[in-house]
């Protein structure tokens, strides 16, 4: 498919919003024609890898951890599920949906096949991925476009970290730039703000998305207070 310089373009991708692809392929000052993106970035965009393209027809039940993340920058959403080798410790599926641009989906296309390939990468080496580790298999994104491959990895962090949670592995889960409300099994005012966005709206429904205060009782309490907070920031 070819574009003109200067035309934008609109594609559906099934299951995916509309997206603006291009609006203008043409590098002045090269004096040749030439796209804003690599040929994996644009193969990764018009053919996705590992793409759930029918959410109902999804049975999420079979996966070991899920991870949601949302990019403010771009207007980005990203949930992605993992199925892990437990006996390997190995990544051995890696599942996406998305509402974003369409480096956010080439980034998140590529990623699950980093993660996938030759029997599965290892979990602690999974955690260690970088956005420059996705830009290098991409070729490379235009620098606007750059913060759309961190939607990836962060959703992949946070899908292991569900599935170390999900497995009681609670030592092994990993916390950045957060507060620890509850020791044992690592939850943070963050993990508590998502599950108020998704809905947790009473100590109950809190206690079971995320197991907080469940070990020591005294956590209850103040992950209480704390969800009540997210409440009143967001519904008043």
């Amino acid at each position: 498919m070819k574009f003109k310089a200067g035309e934008v373009q609109y594609i559906t991708n099934k299951s995916l919003m509309p997206i603006k692809i291009v609006k203008n392929d043409t590098d002045v000052s090269a004096g040749k024609n030439k796209w804003v993106y690599s040929q994996s970035v644009k193969s990764h965009f018009f053919h996705p890898e590992n793409l759930v393209e029918d959410i109902k027809k999804f049975d999420e039940s079979k996966y070991d951890g899920v991870g949601v993340v949302g990019s403010p920058a771009c207007g980005d959403m990203m949930k992605l599920w993992i199925k892990v080798d437990q006996k390997n410790d190995r990544i051995k599926d890696c599942k996406w949906q998305t509402f974003g641009c369409a480096s956010a989906i080439a980034s998140t296309s590529i990623l699950s096949v980093m993660v996938t390939e030759k029997g599965g990468m290892k979990i602690d080496k999974a955690l260690k991925l970088k956005p420059q580790d996705i830009l290098a298999r991409l070729g490379g994104l235009p620098p606007r476009k750059v913060h759309c491959s961190v939607l990836g990895d962060k959703a992949l962090r946070k899908a292991i970290n569900d599935y170390f949670r999900r497995s009681k592995q609670f030592k092994r889960i990993v916390t950045e730039g957060t507060t620890v409300i509850d020791p044992d099994t690592k939850i943070t005012d963050k993990d508590i703000e998502e599950a108020v966005l998704e809905g947790a709206d009473n100590i109950e429904k809190l206690q079971q998305k995320l197991k907080v205060g469940i070990v020591d009782k005294s956590v209850k309490a103040k992950a209480e207070a704390l969800m009540k907070k997210f409440i009143e920031k967001y519904y008043g």
